[in-house]
């Protein structure tokens, strides 16, 4: 599905240039990037307390991490590729925020460990398909579904809201 009278084509220029973030001032683009940081907070949070439940914690303990925010409010970058990806094969866009998601999440987490020598959520001994405690490959399906979601949010912020 694209959107009317936007052709999609991959841009190598700078971000004002994009449609995504054009289409909006500096202050509707902050307002999602706190959107993005905030829920995916809350998601985190839901998600670390399932698990809990799952290990039959029943205080259903949750953890999250305050580096989460801003990586989290980095979303807003992704916009872009959303529009440039938006006629491909929705198996092919799920592929593609699986890998947009590990490459967040490994570059975040080198970052994080060079400034403060330590992976907020280092998987280390917690799956065989951990890498460098980076990123883990099992956890594929739920990046593949998480791409969907921020697709739609997206899609609402920018498009049914608009923010202002």
């Amino acid at each position: 599905m694209s959107t009317p009278g936007y052709t999609p084509v991959i841009y190598l220029a700078p971000l004002r240039h994009i449609p995504a973030v054009n289409a909006n001032n500096n202050s509707m683009i902050m307002k999602r990037f706190l959107i993005y940081g905030m829920l995916g907070w809350s998601m985190e949070v839901l998600w670390t307390g399932f698990l809990s439940a799952l290990a039959g914690d029943w205080r259903l303990t949750s953890t999250t991490y305050l580096w989460m925010f801003p990586i989290y409010g980095l979303a807003v970058l992704l916009e872009p590729l959303h529009h440039n990806i938006r006629s491909l094969p929705w198996w092919l866009r799920g592929c593609i925020w699986v890998a947009a998601i590990w490459l967040i999440e490994a570059g975040s987490g080198f970052v994080i460990k060079t400034i403060t020598g330590k992976i907020p959520w280092d998987y280390t001994g917690q799956s065989p398909w951990q890498i460098a405690g980076l990123i883990r490959l099992d956890m594929a399906p739920l990046w593949f579904i998480v791409g969907f979601l921020f697709e739609r949010l997206h899609d609402f912020l920018v498009h049914k809201v608009a923010l202002q």
